[in-house]
């Protein structure tokens, strides 16, 4: 039986401490009733991984107004009353089974493939995305060049992430997960290509990097000291995997420093290979051929150097070895699965026991689309 002991140990995240150090990534399932309300459907797919031993579940992302946040048709919100109670059945369901859970937040900017309040997209630039709208959630052909957003929207954004984290904190969560990674509104006004601004959100690695630092500073002050907050950060992109900061280490000096001091209590990071080097000394090399001693380092060792704050890491880690290793070597704090906690809820259990893993099965989990499926535990 491998030793994976290390990822049993408790830790602690902000004010909270979690049984384990292994945790449910955010994944976005489109299960939600088309007013964005969550289902019961809902409250037992997310219980079960609080039943299979997984110490933190992090949800899918919610939108955060009724304008331009929603990314997908039937994506749950927690922007109403009736949309807070809904979630407080999750949480409570996963509390009783002994989870801690935590609210991801989200705001899609360009990459809205699907909202029910307009047909119009905004982003920090008029950059029509790269690729196309993804089939899995009901999307089709190219994505649309959105509006360049005013100094008055990017004020709405921010506002519609405090009061969402404001209703997290309502409905009994645990604490926040501010989404800024993956091509959504946020990395948009992070990455280069996207963002052609000349204004103070523009231009310099330091200024593009604003608005998630006022996104967390604002949510902070919102939610008070007592509530955990993070942020989740990615250089690829939903449209975009094999997406690098061209300033490299740079880059993430300034980026993980700045997140580090705006009071938040930990980053999650993800990158598509998690053991290939942020930064590839051969541009040239592809992430599957990536290896460790090119002398690059992981993404979750870069936000750990520079962060200050706990860290998360998430990518292909569903190898308890891989999973221990990353903990072991202080790169990260606890990890997080996406694709191996999908084809076993009871992954945790699994691994204490010593028991087989089932292989993630794309055509029975994310076929013909994203919706949750029946599941086992």
């Amino acid at each position: 039986m491998t030793n994976t002991k290390s990822l049993f140990e408790t830790v602690t995240l902000g004010n909270i401490t979690l049984d384990n150090r292994i945790g449910v990534a955010p994944m976005a399932r489109i299960s939600a009733s088309f007013e964005g309300v969550a289902t019961e459907q809902m409250v037992s797919y997310y219980t079960s991984f609080a039943r299979g031993g997984f110490g933190l579940i992090i949800t899918e992302g919610m939108y955060t107004d009724d304008k331009y946040s929603q990314g997908y048709f039937n994506k749950p919100g927690l922007i109403d009353e009736e949309q807070t109670q809904a979630w407080k059945k999750v949480v409570d369901s996963v509390h009783q089974a002994g989870a801690k859970m935590f609210a991801q937040i989200m705001h899609a900017g360009a990459l809205s493939q699907g909202n029910r309040f307009v047909q119009e997209t905004i982003g920090p630039s008029a950059v029509q995305p790269k690729g196309k709208q993804m089939e899995a959630y009901i999307g089709k052909g190219l994505y649309p060049t959105p509006r360049e957003a005013t100094k008055e929207e990017i004020t709405e954004v921010i506002n519609g992430f405090v009061n969402t984290a404001k209703r997290a904190k309502t409905a009994g969560f645990d604490g926040v997960e501010i989404h800024g990674a993956n091509g959504y509104i946020l990395d948009q006004f992070l990455t280069d290509y996207t963002n052609k601004r000349s204004d103070e959100y523009g231009g310099s690695t330091e200024n593009r990097v604003r608005l998630l630092v006022e996104v967390s500073k604002a949510v902070r002050e919102a939610v008070g000291q007592d509530f955990t907050i993070g942020i989740r950060i990615s250089q690829g992109k939903v449209n975009d995997y094999n997406h690098k900061w061209k300033g490299k280490e740079r880059d993430a000096e300034i980026i993980f420093g700045q997140l580090g001091r705006a009071g938040l209590d930990f980053i999650h990071v993800t990158e598509y290979e998690a053991w290939q080097p942020a930064f590839p000394t051969d541009e040239s090399t592809s992430a599957a051929n990536s290896a460790l001693d090119n002398g690059g380092a992981s993404l979750a060792a870069l936000a750990k150097k520079y962060g200050g704050v706990s860290v998360i890491a998430n990518g292909h880690l569903e190898d308890p070895v891989k999973a221990r290793e990353i903990v072991e070597k202080e790169e990260a704090d606890l990890i997080t699965l996406g694709k191996g906690a999908l084809a076993n809820h009871d992954w945790v259990n699994r691994v204490k026991k010593g028991e087989p893993l089932v292989e993630f099965d794309q055509e029975k989990v994310l076929s013909p689309d994203a919706k949750i499926k029946d599941f086992e535990v």
